[in-house]
């Protein structure tokens, strides 16, 4: 890996934990390959599970009181993001930011970070695909009703418009990234789960969209409702994915990613 003057960087909320993620990435990427590949699917594996969790319990306090799911929704499916990170997944939208970084400041190429990030969108899609089929299985998803929480929540993403997908695309990973390096900088273990849980709680009620997260629960609504919900065609999910990831790359890599590495370039005493 080519270093900025041979010297590791200290400065900077993005220095020293891009430079290491890059440096573990590009190294596991590079040496073993397929582990890099089952740390991406295990991602998707966390991933499940809180979105499980989230829809669940979403529906049962709709059932208590109409509107209280997307409280529900927003605080469990929060808890993905913990597992993910202190289970060391590789999730591609939180790699958006440090492989953007990683390649602006030269260390890695920018089709080297292309390339990492693209395989980890692969099998965070591969993973998603195999745990919701598995998920959908188990009994608490048989026999679910047509107006379930799960159903109406991924149905309601197809209405989008192209331009409101990427746009909610660009915030989601504004906010995931934030909960991110805000979790790095918390000095105890405390400290960094509640960061991420009221970070990520923003972007689970407001709807955004997130390309992974969307992996997870669309296969999910199919299994889970033996076919497409409504508005589930092959070019609706295509245009959600494919905006929802430039929406996402936009926001986490280069908003979050790309301004504040280059905030933290100048050698003052204010270094971001």
């Amino acid at each position: 890996m080519a270093y900025i003057n041979g010297k590791r960087p200290e400065k900077g909320i993005l220095g020293p934990l891009t430079f290491d993620n890059v440096e573990k990435k590009t190294e596991l990427f590079d040496k073993s390959f397929w582990r890099y590949a089952l740390r991406s699917v295990y991602a998707t594996l966390f991933l499940t599970f809180g979105t499980a969790i989230a829809m669940m319990t979403a529906q049962q306090a709709n059932l208590v009181a109409p509107g209280l799911g997307k409280f529900t929704f927003a605080f469990f499916f929060a808890w993905s993001l913990v597992l993910i990170i202190y289970m060391n997944g590789e999730l591609a939208t939180a790699n958006m930011n440090f492989l953007v970084v990683g390649a602006r400041k030269k260390y890695i190429s920018w089709q080297k970070a292309f390339t990492i990030l693209m395989v980890c969108v692969l099998f965070n899609f591969i993973g998603g695909l195999v745990c919701a089929y598995i998920f959908s299985r188990t009994t608490i998803f048989q026999d679910l009703p047509a107006d379930h929480y799960l159903f109406t929540a991924v149905s309601g993403k197809f209405v989008k418009s192209a331009l409101t997908i990427f746009i909610e695309g660009i915030l989601a990973n504004i906010i995931v990234n934030s909960a991110v390096v805000a979790s790095n900088r918390m000095v105890n273990a405390d400290g960094r789960v509640y960061a991420i849980i009221f970070i990520i709680f923003i972007f689970a009620f407001l709807g955004y969209e997130h390309v992974i997260a969307n992996f997870v629960s669309f296969p999910l609504a199919f299994f889970s409702n033996g076919g497409p919900v409504d508005g589930m065609t092959l070019a609706n999910v295509l245009k959600n994915f494919v905006f929802t990831f430039l929406g996402n790359l936009v926001g986490g890599g280069f908003v979050i990613g790309y301004v504040y590495s280059w905030l933290g370039d100048k050698e003052t005493s204010y270094v971001d």
